[in-house]
């Protein structure tokens, strides 16, 4: 028999490098938008333009968000009867306009300030109380940004200052609107790391985005599972021509939130993408001439979907 001795080593081999995730939260995430990662860090004000929304920068943090696939704090404010889009409307009218007119020297308001300064006349009204009206801007603005900072064909713009001139102070008289306080500013590391938290929270639910663009249409089971009030009201405005952005604005929820019950709906197959409808033209001719179009088995479609969504995890 073989002995074979073995010695210790004088001196332990290095340990594996481990990445210091407490270091990477206080970093802030920077991988959604390295130009809104930069202005950040330049503490920049201005307008960021991309291809999916807008972002409003004051001092390098995040005031103020639009998007057209998200309806606005005022789509939330009166969407159960909290305020009337008329008293709205009219606020941000007045709002407008009370900034002075033509030749003042008064540059015109921005969609962030005029927004704000609606918000808060209704607050100086009584119409509305001030933590109902900041809840409604920041859901409406983490709301907005997540589609602003979806991935994009085309590289965003920043313009520096107001949307119409130099950053000059804009003529405010002092009631209502120069109620103190003003809006909450968000961190874009935060932002960031929020939008990141719902990318990944739409992924697990189901990997497929495409339910979050096109128009949808039901899936008839003979079975259908059973189904929360609120997965019901989103279904039951499927119809195969409402996106899910349509849906939301309909029923006056977050663009967001109505996409986790879309994809939830999807996931548990009621739901279904619609499938693009065939732009190929008939052949001039007699009847059989044309080319052969065989009809599409929907179950074929369901494990196509399935399959898709399995290679993707």
């Amino acid at each position: 028999m073989t002995t074979v001795r073995t010695t210790t080593p004088a001196t332990p081999p290095p340990r594996l490098p481990v990445r210091d995730k407490a270091a990477a939260l206080d970093r802030g995430w920077g991988g959604v938008s390295p130009m809104l990662t930069r202005l950040a860090a330049e503490r920049a004000t201005g307008i960021l333009v991309r291809e999916r929304g807008t972002l409003h920068l004051a001092d390098g943090k995040v005031v103020h968000a639009e998007s057209p696939a998200a309806p606005g704090a005022d789509v939330l404010l009166a969407a159960h009867g909290t305020l009337d889009a008329d008293v709205w409307r009219q606020a941000l009218a007045e709002s407008v306009a009370s900034t002075g007119s033509a030749g003042t020297g008064a540059r015109r308001l921005t969609g962030a300030e005029a927004v704000h300064r609606a918000g808060r006349r209704l607050v100086a009204g009584g119409l509305i109380t001030a933590g109902a009206l900041e809840m409604c801007r920041l859901t409406a603005l983490y709301d907005a940004a997540y589609f602003a900072l979806a991935p994009s064909s085309t590289p965003g713009r920043f313009r520096y200052g107001s949307e119409d001139g130099p950053d000059e102070p804009a003529v405010e008289p002092r009631d209502p609107d120069a109620t103190p306080g003003g809006p909450r500013p968000v961190p874009v590391a935060d932002l960031e790391r929020e939008t990141l938290r719902r990318r990944d929270l739409l992924h697990h639910i189901w990997p497929d985005a495409l339910p979050d663009e096109v128009p949808l249409t039901r899936e008839h089971r003979p079975a259908p599972p059973l189904l929360p009030a609120r997965r019901q009201a989103v279904l039951a405005r499927v119809d195969g021509i409402r996106t899910a952005s349509e849906i939301a604005r309909e029923l006056g929820r977050p663009a967001f939130h109505t996409l986790v019950d879309v994809r939830r709906l999807v996931a548990a197959g009621v739901v279904a993408p619609r499938p693009p409808v065939s732009l190929t033209e008939p052949v001039p001719g007699p009847p059989g001439d044309g080319p052969l179009v065989e009809p599409v088995d929907p179950h074929i479609t369901l494990l196509k979907r399935l399959r898709d969504a399995l290679e993707a995890l």
